[in-house]
């Protein structure tokens, strides 16, 4: 198989990856505006997929650098490896989105690289201080969404105590500036994992010498997640937007504040986050700080209960497709 093939495949396994990340992602966007009404679903949907695209332009490829560079070591990064990460995170994206259940793509990606590296070079092929590094970032990011979420909402009740309803006005409004901003950080995180991913294999093939991401991985990557949300994950839009409690226009607003702050902050500093998990908490947040009771916790155990799956489950996917692609490699 000539090198050309190789990274001609490597590309368009990568691409629909980013695409379903997208499409599977755009709930976290546009969610909470459309069930405030804030904004009519397609024009919400085609505004955050502007925004996506140009995201990766703007912040830089810290969070690439740390999912293609510093998870496996160098050795470890073959072919085999990449796609059986990218075909694991592929189908669990298909099965998650089929059932409405917020997943993490992010989560999918890492427990995929790991399974694939881990099977084939064994526990060595793990840089112990860059899976450290993703680990906390992915697991602390959603307590600070409902911490956040929580207290913004707080601040923002407080501030419009003795308001009139017409606040409500106000609300659905600002929520065109923060949805732009949250889908920024989205596109500016989300997408440079699959920058990642697509360099890393560049430097598998040899088309690359050193991990150095060229211009046009950028752009392809970037409209591959722009063209996934734009075309919009009804299902989990649903599940975030109605499933947690009937979410007002206050909410909305609070929400992508927090979740701004979060996932904007983490793609500066190089980790990378599921929005899916700071959106989702971060609704949560702004719930609780109405009351308890206000947030039906029921669906958020589900939810939970599908995140804390998702790294061992596309780990033991991806172990079993290296499996099959690595035998199909040496034939």
């Amino acid at each position: 198989m000539t090198p050309s093939l190789l990274i001609t495949i490597l590309v368009v396994v990568a691409l629909i990856f980013d695409f379903l990340n997208g499409f599977h992602d755009s709930s976290n966007i546009v969610a909470t505006m459309i069930s405030s009404r804030a904004m009519r679903p397609r024009s919400a949907l085609l505004l955050s997929a502007a925004a996506e695209f140009c995201g990766p332009f703007l912040f830089g490829v810290a969070v690439a650098t740390t999912v293609g560079h510093e998870v496996i070591v160098g050795q470890a990064v073959t072919m085999p490896v990449v796609l059986s990460a990218l075909g694991s995170a592929i189908v669990w994206n298909v099965i998650t989105w089929l059932l409405g259940i917020p997943s993490s793509s992010s989560h999918a990606l890492i427990g995929g690289l790991v399974g694939a590296a881990v099977l084939e070079f064994g526990l060595a092929a793990i840089r112990v201080s860059g899976l450290l590094k993703v680990v906390v970032a992915l697991f602390i990011s959603p307590l600070l969404g409902l911490v956040i979420g929580y207290l913004i909402m707080k601040l923002v009740l407080f501030l419009a105590q003795g308001a009139s309803p017409r606040i409500n006005w106000l609300f659905k409004r600002a929520q065109v500036l923060t949805s732009l901003t949250l889908a920024l950080g989205h596109g500016s995180n989300d997408a440079q994992k699959t920058i990642g991913i697509v360099t890393m294999g560049l430097v598998a093939t040899g088309y690359l010498r050193t991990f150095a991401v060229p211009w046009w991985v950028i752009l392809v990557c970037a409209g591959a997640i722009s063209l996934g949300t734009m075309l919009g994950g009804w299902r989990i839009i649903r599940t975030l937007g109605g499933k947690f409690y009937k979410i007002r226009p206050v909410h909305g607003f609070t929400t992508q504040i927090a979740s701004t702050a979060v996932i904007l902050g983490a793609a500066l500093l190089g980790g990378p986050v599921s929005t899916t998990q700071v959106v989702s908490s971060a609704i949560m947040g702004a719930g609780a700080a109405e009351r308890l009771s206000k947030v039906r916790w029921q669906v958020v155990v589900d939810i939970a209960l599908a995140w804390m799956l998702t790294i061992p489950a596309t780990a033991l996917m991806s172990a079993t497709l290296h499996l099959v692609i690595a035998s199909l490699w040496h034939i």
